[in-house]
């Protein structure tokens, strides 16, 4: 069981992390000011860094970890497409962001609590990626 709920939650952290760095790719091109754009950039380095750690530990059980499903990214980005058409602002990116990573912390915990026979390795990897998007979610308010 322990095995089971940490590929588990390593593959929806795995899932959580690349939709992030979609994300944050697909509104890069329209931030206007040099701060949103280093602020997104740095946050993006840190995905990668924990995205790494998590290839790592999923290596560990040899399993591949997990893509975010089809319907979620294109739903992500048909909004963020939509709303950047109607008003391509610093503001509008900032919006999105903090929905993002206030539904990317929700199913985290979610998962968190679903999978609560994984190791503690998995569950701090977790806590580490809900911490990055809570924090990615205060930055982005400055910016509203």
């Amino acid at each position: 069981m322990i095995e089971q709920d940490t590929i588990k939650l390593l593959r929806e952290c795995d899932a959580g992390i690349k939709m992030g760095i979609a994300s944050i790719d697909d509104v890069m091109i329209s931030a206007g000011s040099r701060e949103l754009r280093e602020c997104l950039t740095e946050c993006r380095r840190r995905h990668e860094k924990l995205e790494e750690e998590i290839e790592v530990a999923l290596q560990r059980f040899h399993d591949d970890g997990k893509d975010p499903s089809p319907m979620a990214k294109g739903m992500s980005w048909v909004k963020t497409n939509v709303k950047l058409a109607l008003d391509e602002s610093d503001q509008t990116i900032a919006d999105l962001m903090v929905d993002g990573c206030d539904m990317g912390v929700k199913s985290l915990n979610k998962y968190l609590n679903q999978y609560k026979a994984a190791d503690e390795q998995a569950k701090d990897i977790a806590k580490k990626l809900i911490a990055m998007e809570e924090q990615l979610g205060r930055d982005m308010r400055r910016f509203l």
